[in-house]
């Protein structure tokens, strides 16, 4: 029996024209701008350091202070947003990220760098809620809105493999800061136009809580780092700390939210039938995504010896599947219904792991390409569904708390994909390795082999010779054990992922949300909106 999406008659949901579709261009520029920045900086490190000198501490803090300022931000701006409107959270945070990008671009300091990548990361956290609730109150055909969804879901996905390949372009030709600087005039193009395309929508009864927004902050920065630091150095005492005052700050934040007047999370929204089934399938989704992204760069680098610019270049070509899978993905959930499509993308997905199998240590980089594409189409069609039907079924005045939500739910879902398959594969690793490495080495030349591929690679170079020779043929069939090992261990997730789909996602489409409490001025033909005057 065919599933038919529940839509609204055509009559209340009309339909885009091209200052719509010219809008949602215009959004996908700052989307691009801040998920490269996740990655950008993967190249600069070494002219960072050259021209900053700064500790092993601070290099870390370049790269992780924008993302945890950004994942625990999320939920505070995406309720700004609905709050003061959501143009002008974007417009400020526009501003803020060109402003910061400057700051980033002429650091005179590791310090200086360190904080003018928090303040970006401030930035970033309002304009991710901010564009999605507009794409939502933009397209209010929900055929429409699937099709924009996929395209801000592929912008997404787009951006953090562009990062790298933009960095090593830039960087050479011009100094470090340049890597930075590029932000500056897509926010100033922002700035220009935005006005006149984006209708102004905020939600009347939206109000800010400061309470809830600092115990969010506590319950999503401690899991995040915990998160990190287990898939980086294992589990430690001190990160039972944080892992506590992240659980104790989360139970007092959602307690809060089911009291408070205007929550920044409406605990309501789990009780209508497929919300938080698309949450879980958002962190699920992304659980994969970072977790290919972990096995597929080491090996190309690590084990196939391509440059990090090459392997960055190559990695781009799953990006032509992912631009044709949403926009397929969005026209077969209207026949089949969201929850089958879902599953088939993770289906697809988990074949793309179990296909990482079939790479070697010789292999042919055609056999990783086909098998990253299956695994990108399928995720990225996962996650254009999830996002249009969780901002679909949620009211229209909670448009950018929700987004915000999901977002969220994707960061802590991407966090968790690296630790646990990054676990996995640093514990198959270790044990495989020590049973491949050349007999009669010193104890600490086992331990340091033991660690990590990167660590054994710079150890072969010190030893030179057979010996340097074999201890890097170990460490590398060591890790293309443990790839396989892990691609298993992340194919059975995806297939829980597709079970959880189907089960907890009603097969209709996403009801149409109201609009009541939403103003809206300066705009047309936006989504629930209702024009004010």
């Amino acid at each position: 029996m065919r599933a038919s999406p529940a839509v609204a008659p055509p009559s209340s949901s009309p339909r885009a024209g091209r200052r719509e579709w010219t809008a949602l261009a215009v959004l996908c520029l700052p989307l691009l701008i801040v998920s490269m920045d996740v990655s950008v900086l993967f190249f600069a490190v070494p002219h960072i350091a050259e021209a900053l000198a700064p500790t092993a501490t601070q290099v870390l803090w370049m790269f992780d202070v924008y993302g945890f300022v950004l994942a625990g931000l999320l939920l505070t701006m995406g309720n700004l947003a609905d709050r003061m409107g959501r143009r002008r959270l974007l417009l400020l945070g526009a501003l803020a990220f060109g402003l910061a990008s400057l700051l980033a671009a002429w650091a005179p300091s590791a310090e200086w760098l360190i904080a003018a990548r928090a303040l970006m990361g401030v930035g970033g956290a309002t304009l991710m809620p901010s564009t999605l609730a507009l794409v939502r109150n933009l397209f209010a055909d929900p055929g429409e809105r699937a099709r924009a969804v996929g395209v801000w879901s592929a912008v997404m996905a787009g951006g953090v493999g562009i990062g790298p390949v933009i960095s090593g372009v830039l960087l050479a030709h011009f100094w470090w800061g340049s890597v930075f600087l590029v932000n500056v005039p897509v926010m100033l193009a922002l700035l220009a136009v935005a006005p006149f395309l984006l209708p102004e929508s905020k939600a009347a009864s939206a109000r800010v809580d400061a309470v809830g927004s600092v115990l969010s902050l506590l319950a999503i920065l401690p899991l995040v780092h915990v998160l990190k630091q287990v898939a980086a150095d294992g589990w430690s005492l001190p990160l039972a700390g944080f892992l506590l005052v992240g659980v104790a700050s989360g139970v007092a934040f959602v307690r809060r939210q089911s009291r408070v007047a205007h929550p920044m999370v409406d605990l309501t929204l789990f009780r209508r039938r497929g919300f938080g089934g698309s949450v879980a399938v958002q962190v699920i989704g992304m659980f994969g995504v970072m977790g290919n992204a972990v096995l597929v760069t080491q090996y190309l680098q690590s084990v196939l010896g391509y440059s990090a610019l090459a392997a960055a270049l190559w990695s781009l070509l799953p990006s032509v599947f992912v631009g044709a899978a949403a926009p397929a993905a969005a026209a077969l959930a209207g026949r089949v219904g969201r929850p089958v499509v879902m599953a088939i993308g993770f289906v697809t997905a988990a074949g793309g792991f179990m296909g990482m199998r079939l790479a070697g240590v010789d292999s042919s980089i055609v056999v990783t390409l086909v098998a990253a594409s299956l695994v990108a189409a399928g995720l990225v069609s996962v996650a254009t569904l999830v996002t249009e039907y969780a901002i679909g079924v949620a009211p229209a005045e909670r448009a950018g708390s929700v987004s915000a939500l999901v977002e969220t739910a994707g960061e802590l879902g991407g966090a968790l994909g690296m630790a646990v398959l990054g676990s996995v594969l640093g514990a198959t690793y270790a044990s495989r390795v020590v049973e491949l490495l050349p007999a009669g080495l010193p104890a600490p030349v086992v331990d340091a082999a033991s660690q990590t591929l990167g660590e054994a690679s710079v150890l072969a170079g010190r030893l030179g010779g057979a010996t340097g020779d074999g201890v890097l043929a170990a460490a590398r069939a060591a890790y293309v054990h443990g790839m396989h090992v892990t691609d298993v261990v992340a194919a059975g997730v995806l297939v829980a992922g597709a079970l959880v789909a189907l089960a907890f996602l009603p097969r209709g489409g996403a009801p149409g949300a109201e609009a009541d409490g939403l103003e809206v001025a300066d705009g047309v033909g936006s989504g629930a909106a209702t024009p004010v005057g």
